[in-house]
């Protein structure tokens, strides 16, 4: 009986000793719902339906490249469950659907939802039950706001920074410049005025000769159309969604106006705005780009866009290779794939949120050459850099240096 209870206890000691001296992976595995060791269950919410159903393609992108991620074995062994609602870009419905991602499929977090109304009707929501609205698919300035909202966090570089970088521009090649600005009567199109406000400074009052606000559920802006050009504006400041943008576009042709137009970045997919605007209506637009274009024959040989077309060829063969929401979703993707490889086996909500605050110059192939994403306990803002560029032909050419605007949180 002792020799056996020797034994017993040389066996237990040597089990204590062996859980000592290991990894310790097994004692450090800690989960919040939504994570287990098989699975990590991340909600989404998109417009796949009504006035901005044009970015519906970043959440099929997104889709893609996590079946993709789980081919190949998934993050640290585990296979992403990708839940994914439509909202069709109504902020009461994005109400509904976040409930529904967190109380009912209780996901781990709600990763990339669409559109700054949208993000502005959950944000208190998902700060109050602590779960991370993480890389959200809007620029708004506000979601870089880590003291007010921990657990909200930006993505693209926000609105006001690339505001400010036209407004530089603005008043190099047009010091004298009457300025016309059209804009989405949101927090979106305000925060995109207020940039450029700031922008020019004292000028601000002098340059910018009219504001006009359209509703997202207008069918069209023509009438703001021909009411900036009878002011004579010379610069145009077109802040709308890639529907908009387009019907702006093919206006401007049909009643001769030329302003030197300048258009918001969310809008400069040549898939989805410039082919259906036209290409001969399209030239000179001016814009900033932080993502390469696929478009673009300079990328034919990159490393980063050949993995990309391969990704496309076996998980999205029917994605349309024109739109820059299809880059965007891969990119943005992969980024959150970082994080989660972060977390290793510690896939609480908090480090969740701990791991996308402290991402060091992450470079990835479909960022711009010298574009990288940085972040830290107080700057919840990935990205900040852009280069201007301008429509010639059926692309965009780049030009100058990558800059980065002045905003911040």
């Amino acid at each position: 009986m002792s020799v056996i209870n020797l034994r017993l206890g040389a066996f237990a000691a040597a089990l204590a000793l062996l859980a000592a001296t290991s990894s310790g992976a097994f004692a450090q595995k800690k989960y919040d719902v939504g994570a287990s060791d098989t699975e990590i269950k991340i909600g989404n919410i998109m417009p796949y339906s009504g006035p901005a159903s044009a970015y519906g393609v970043i959440g099929k992108t997104e889709e893609a490249y996590f079946r993709k991620i789980n081919a190949e074995g998934g993050i640290n062994g585990r296979k992403i469950n990708f839940v994914s609602y439509d909202d069709a870009y109504s902020p009461p419905k994005t109400v509904e659907q976040a409930r529904k991602l967190v109380e009912s499929d209780e996901v781990l977090l709600i990763f990339q939802p669409l559109g700054t109304p949208p993000n502005t009707a959950i944000q208190k929501y998902m700060n109050t039950k602590k779960v991370p609205q993480l890389f959200v698919a809007t620029g708004a300035t506000k979601w870089n706001d880590p003291k007010d909202f921990p657990w909200t966090m930006g993505w693209q570089p926000n609105y006001q920074s690339e505001s400010q970088i036209y407004a530089k521009y603005i008043m190099k090649e047009k010091p004298n410049a009457k300025i016309a600005i059209l804009y989405q009567n949101d927090d979106y199109g305000k925060d995109y005025v207020k940039g450029l406000r700031d922008g020019l400074g004292a000028k601000a009052a002098s340059m910018i000769v009219i504001e006009e606000s359209y509703e997202v559920s207008q069918p069209t802006i023509d009438s703001s159309i021909v009411k900036l050009k009878s002011t004579d504006a010379d610069v145009f400041f077109n802040v709308t969604t890639p529907k908009f943008t387009a019907q702006a576009i093919k206006k401007m042709n049909e009643i001769g106006w030329k302003p030197m137009h300048i258009l918001n970045n969310v809008s400069v997919s040549i898939g989805s705005v410039m082919k259906p605007a036209g290409f001969e209506n399209s030239q000179g637009i001016i814009s900033s780009a932080y993502l390469k274009d696929p478009t673009d024959a300079q990328w034919k040989n990159d490393a980063g866009m050949k993995a990309w077309n391969e990704f496309l060829d076996k998980y999205y063969p029917e994605a349309n290779r024109a739109d820059a929401s299809v880059i965007y979703g891969y990119t943005v993707a992969q980024t959150l794939v970082q994080v989660l490889k972060q977390c290793g086996d510690n896939l609480t909500r908090e480090n969740v949120m701990k791991q996308a605050a402290s991402i060091k110059n992450l470079e990835l192939g479909g960022l711009l050459p010298g574009v990288k994403i940085n972040t830290s306990p107080t700057d919840f803002a990935p990205l900040s850099q852009l280069q201007l560029m301008r429509f010639k032909g059926e692309t965009w050419e780049r030009f100058g240096d990558v800059l980065s605007g002045d905003v911040g949180g």
